[in-house]
């Protein structure tokens, strides 16, 4: 509960307006924080967006007050958000986070109607999730040349190679503990190689754990101990700590997987989801057990891992049009040019074919 109250206040700073409406707007953003982190059981992350969505709503809203607002309202909010130049997805995420707002506050504080429902955000274009090729995945791991001794190197290297081998969200990495407790969202047992977590919908999953990865939690653990003995820990069950002693967080872990993608050589963007895509691409094209990756995964429905199926069909049709000899795109001058050293070929191989009579011969 603390922790929800720290990060209501750190979340919610609506625009300046009157002291009443932006008293009241704390307020209401401090109770809807603790309801998300005491009854829905969200993760501190989650509880952050939402009350960092419902802080776009107050600057929107000015002296306005949120339970006032109207439908014309939140459309008009969306339609700024999307001038703004936000894509359809992100305002379909302030939009969810609006509904449950007003969805809580139609509940528990007598707010009239909820504005945010029926309102759609536009649509975008559905991309695919991008995925490291395995030599990229491998470079990374592999040629980052972390420094043994550094204990942050070793927590980098123990929290990247738990993103490829097991497939955690980024909030499932934060959250994990040494020694599991009654508030825990997430502890490691080494010694059944495995991870568990409470993941979306506050759904719980293990899974497996890769001989590479638990040798690095290993080391990162037996450096993490002598690092609290220098280092104050205020958090001292938080499995991955930031240099000040805190449990790690999202800016940190974007910040320093970018510095070893550069350091590896590797041109792709890079970002903690990119190694969860590429753990359910690769796992996917070894197997081919769609069912298998959607457990790992912890999606609720199988048209969310779907989407890896077409990747891997990509991979195999640039390898199509790469090898098959009728599938290949290449520009008029370039095929004449490969007819004419076809038929060159055959010119010059055609001395070599040999008439019965000489084949008869030379036997």
């Amino acid at each position: 509960m603390q922790a929800a109250r720290r990060i209501t206040h750190a979340a919610s700073s609506p625009a300046p307006a009157s002291n009443a409406s932006t008293a009241a707007a704390a307020e209401l953003a401090a109770a809807f924080g603790n309801y998300l982190a005491a009854e829905r059981q969200y993760s501190p992350e989650t509880v952050k967006n939402y009350l960092r969505d419902l802080s776009e709503l107050a600057q929107l809203a000015k002296d306005k007050p949120l339970p006032e607002l109207s439908t014309a309202h939140i459309r008009s909010f969306a339609a700024r958000l999307h001038q703004r130049g936000l894509s359809g997805k992100s305002i379909a995420r302030y939009l969810s986070s609006w509904r449950g707002f007003y969805r809580w506050g139609c509940r528990a504080r007598g707010f009239s109607a909820n504005p945010a429902i029926g309102i759609r955000a536009p649509k975008s274009p559905k991309g695919l999730p991008k995925a490291l090729s395995v030599d990229h995945a491998m470079a990374l791991l592999d040629n980052a040349a972390p420094n043994p001794d550094d204990p942050m190197d070793a927590r980098d290297l123990a929290m990247f190679e738990l993103f490829y081998s097991s497939g955690l969200r980024l909030a499932e990495v934060i959250g994990l503990d040494v020694e599991r407790k009654a508030d825990s969202r997430g502890w490691l047992s080494e010694r059944d190689a495995e991870v568990t977590v409470i993941g979306k919908g506050n759904k719980t999953r293990t899974v497996p754990v890769g001989t590479q990865a638990l040798a690095a939690l290993a080391r990162w653990r037996e450096l993490r101990a002598r690092f609290c003995v220098t280092v104050p820990c205020s958090e001292p069950n938080a499995l991955f700590l930031s240099p000040r002693g805190k449990r790690v967080n999202a800016g940190l872990i974007y910040t320093r997987l970018k510095r070893w993608a550069q350091r590896s050589g590797i041109p792709a963007k890079v970002h903690p989801h990119v190694l969860r895509h590429s753990f359910a691409t690769h796992v996917l094209q070894s197997s081919q057990d769609l069912r298998a990756v959607q457990e790992l995964l912890g999606h609720a429905n199988i048209s969310t891992t779907q989407v890896y199926t077409h990747l891997d069909f990509q991979q195999l049709a640039k390898v199509y049009d790469a090898a098959h000899p009728r599938a290949r795109r290449a520009d008029p001058e370039a095929s004449r040019a490969e007819r004419g050293s076809d038929k060159s070929a055959e010119a010059q191989t055609e001395p070599f074919k040999v008439k019965p009579a000489t084949r008869k011969a030379r036997a």
